[in-house]
């Protein structure tokens, strides 16, 4: 894959100090791009700034006026300061005062539902809202578009990750601020609440067959858009011990997690524990996908993702998406599969897929 030309126009990088921010700034580079790194601290984004030759700007979320000022003369941000359901609207409205993209990395379902809302909005402020452009969510929402596809009329669809093992700390910070809320599933085009750890069921992999349990994972809204499909359950491979024990577990650790309070400790502990995988690991590792839908005659539609490390993806992912946005004339709230088609997670290094129809 070549990298981009250096005309690519400056855009903003929000969060860019982060375990997944500096991911993505690094492969903006490589890439030929010149984001403007963007957070609170001007002490943290000196020396990324500094080593990488790109321009910066403290600010934050708080500071309203001070973000669309910060905006001005750039037509798009990478939003990757989490947890997302805190931080993603205060940048959404500041995108849309200044008529700037707003794309983010969340996979938190109370984020996409926000991001559709605000569509006649971007329409009219001639924008594009996309959330969910790493891991969360491109490999699913692609995978479910395109067995979709292959099976007009599908009225089933089943998505499932495997092979995500390390978490960074910004993602186990949005991961506990979802904790209290418990599964969900969408059944007739509603989403629904579903006791965490039950559904347990085998998942065959590209690579093999897995234990995996119902979670939440944003295709419950994201596949909803891209598909049209009702009834879609979310599924994330677990050693089938794990799986068990979470089931009589959860209740009390929902019960712990609902005061503030306890969230707030266990996220600074977050902070200073959670480190995301080292570069080894995100070199060799690679991560699944599996979809299936399923039609009410009998039919079904098949198919598996083989993808690098979650985070390498991510950050390969988003750069992907920026420069398509750029290159695009879309107006409006998309999922990534809507915006791009089921073929654009091909388009990223080291993306296999396959597929199997009956």
């Amino acid at each position: 894959m070549k990298p981009s030309t250096n005309t690519t126009p400056r855009w903003m990088l929000y969060g860019a100090t982060g375990y997944t921010g500096v991911l993505i700034a690094e492969e903006a580079v490589r890439r030929g791009h010149k984001p403007v790194l963007a957070g609170r601290s001007r002490e943290k984004l000196a020396p990324l700034a500094s080593r990488l030759g790109l321009d910066m700007v403290a600010v934050s979320l708080d500071d309203a006026r001070g973000l669309v000022s910060a905006l001005e003369g750039l037509p798009l941000v990478v939003h990757a300061a989490g947890p997302f359901v805190h931080t993603s609207e205060p940048m959404v409205q500041a995108c849309l005062a200044a008529g700037a993209h707003y794309l983010d990395i969340t996979g938190e379902i109370p984020v996409f539902e926000n991001t559709f809302r605000h569509d006649a909005e971007a329409k009219g402020r001639g924008v594009v809202l996309m959330s969910g452009v790493g891991f969360d969510v491109v490999p699913t929402d692609c995978l479910a578009r395109h067995v979709a596809e292959k099976l007009p009329g599908a009225h089933e669809l089943d998505l499932a990750i495997g092979g995500v093992a390390h978490a960074s700390a910004g993602t186990a910070k949005s991961m506990l601020e979802a904790l209290p809320t418990g599964a969900a599933v969408r059944r007739g085009g509603h989403l629904q609440p579903w006791p965490m750890g039950q559904g347990v069921r085998r998942v065959r992999f590209s690579d093999r067959e897995r234990t995996a349990i119902p979670i939440p994972w944003g295709d419950l809204v994201t596949a909803w858009h891209s598909t049209g499909i009702p009834n879609i359950t979310t599924y994330m491979a677990q050693p089938a011990i794990a799986a068990r024990t979470l089931r009589y577990a959860f209740p009390v650790l929902q019960r712990v997690l609902a005061a503030e309070p306890v969230r707030q400790r266990v996220a600074k502990l977050i902070e200073t524990r959670v480190q995301g995988p080292d570069e080894s690991l995100r070199q060799r590792a690679r991560a699944q996908v599996w979809a299936q839908a399923r039609s009410p005659d009998g039919r079904q539609a098949e198919a598996w993702l083989e993808t690098p490390e979650a985070y390498a993806f991510t950050a390969s992912a988003v750069v992907r998406s920026v420069e398509e946005v750029l290159a695009g004339e879309r107006r409006g709230a998309f999922t990534p599969a809507q915006a791009f088609g089921a073929d654009f997670v091909l388009s990223i290094e080291g993306v296999h897929r396959m597929e199997s129809y009956s």
